[in-house]
């Protein structure tokens, strides 16, 4: 048997919805990347590091048209590649936020947009890192049910929350046109919003608030602040409610719904979203893939959204 046919007959590594696996970025206009990373610090949810495979995994479920807001093909038409997994070791914090870094760097120093997968929500240190130095006074759009600003401490100086507390003392983003959207529920630590706002992070918007507020309107006011400015998207899974997201690692109940996050992602059209990461699947923990399988939808709107700010969004032709 020779090595064309062998290749032939074996199945090639599973990709994001099937794409191309590959380094290859020439033609790319974004590229998925698994960051594999947890701390492995919480005290009883460990399991983030497997959420790339599971993504993945129930990316299987996604076809590619939606006649309804993209009647073509978003994958071909950015050219999407799935780069696999960025090579960490779980729990060994430094040399996995090196590794991060230099990926991610890889990938927008060549103008190229990263959707990651991750991890835990620390993963998003590193890569604030890369894409700040890319694109300066960079803004985020923080989805979450914490701020994830906790004070680094001796014993834990990295978890998955203080990567917010980190974006703002080494001046990763502009804290003023950041907004912390869908806080809700407990925390390990008082005067969690008091903190948050002497970093200097003016927008934090809960979820009640939200709620109370209306979708619509918190869309309107991301859009008046952000348009034609630099976006990270930085998606935390346990925004949502555990009934539709079970699996994360710090859930807490009252979260939006799937329909509500599907569709407040569809009111970022227009926004230069410049990377975007969607963190915290736990497949440990999650049930029937049902939180993956979520991630891997709005992994998909993400790709959908950035079609149509790059102006490659119209129908294929019959």
């Amino acid at each position: 048997m020779t090595s064309s046919t062998l290749e032939a007959l074996c199945a090639k590594p599973m990709t994001f919805m099937g794409v191309p696996y590959s380094h290859d970025l020439s033609q790319a206009k974004a590229a998925i990347l698994g960051l594999p990373f947890d701390c492995g610090i919480h005290p009883f949810r460990v399991g983030a590091r497997q959420g790339p495979r599971s993504i993945r995994e129930q990316s299987r479920l996604i076809r590619a048209y939606n006649p309804e807001i993209a009647d073509y093909n978003p994958m071909k038409r950015l050219g999407l590649v799935d780069c696999g997994d960025v090579n960490v070791t779980p729990g060994v914090i430094n040399s996995a936020f090196v590794n991060i870094e230099a990926a991610m760097t890889e990938i927008v120093e060549r103008g190229v947009i990263p959707i990651t997968m991750g991890g835990d929500g620390s993963i998003s240190h590193p890569q604030l890192r890369a894409v700040g130095r890319r694109y300066p006074n960079l803004a985020v759009i923080h989805l979450d049910s914490h701020t994830d600003t906790n004070p680094p401490v001796p014993e834990s100086m990295h978890n998955a929350g203080t990567q917010f507390h980190y974006a703002a003392t080494e001046k990763l983003v502009d804290t003023a046109a950041t907004f912390h959207i869908g806080m809700r529920g407990t925390t390990t630590q008082p005067n969690g919003f008091p903190r948050t706002r002497a970093l200097g992070y003016s927008h934090i918007i809960t979820l009640n608030e939200m709620l109370e507020r209306g979708i619509p309107d918190v869309l309107h006011q991301l859009q008046q602040a952000l348009r034609g400015r630099p976006v990270y998207l930085c998606l935390d899974m346990d925004v949502f409610d555990p009934s539709c997201a079970p699996g994360v690692c710090a859930p807490s109940w009252g979260g939006m719904n799937a329909r509500e996050g599907i569709m407040f992602l569809r009111g970022l059209s227009g926004l230069n979203i410049v990377a975007a990461d969607v963190n915290t699947v736990s497949p440990p923990h999650d049930i029937q893939g049902m939180t993956a399988f979520l991630a891997a939808a709005l992994i998909y709107e993400i790709q959908v959204l950035l079609c149509k700010h790059l102006g490659i969004d119209k129908p294929e032709m019959a």
